[in-house]
């Protein structure tokens, strides 16, 4: 698979999402701000639901 043909699969909307929630998790763990136990749990959820459909479509 060509670098051009990664970069557009990673510019998706659930992609933004995992990435941009991946980074704020980041940052809140960094500058020790204590996160919220909903946050974590969304975080999980959304994380689980992106790796686990990348999981799916390598099997086809």
């Amino acid at each position: 698979m060509k670098f051009k043909d990664r970069i557009a699969k990673l510019i998706d909307v659930k992609s933004i999402v995992t990435l941009s929630l991946t980074a704020a998790f980041i940052f809140m763990n960094v500058a020790q701000i204590e996160v919220p136990e909903t946050f974590k749990t969304v975080y999980i959820m959304i994380c689980g639901f992106y790796f686990g459909t990348q999981y799916q479509k390598s099997l086809n």
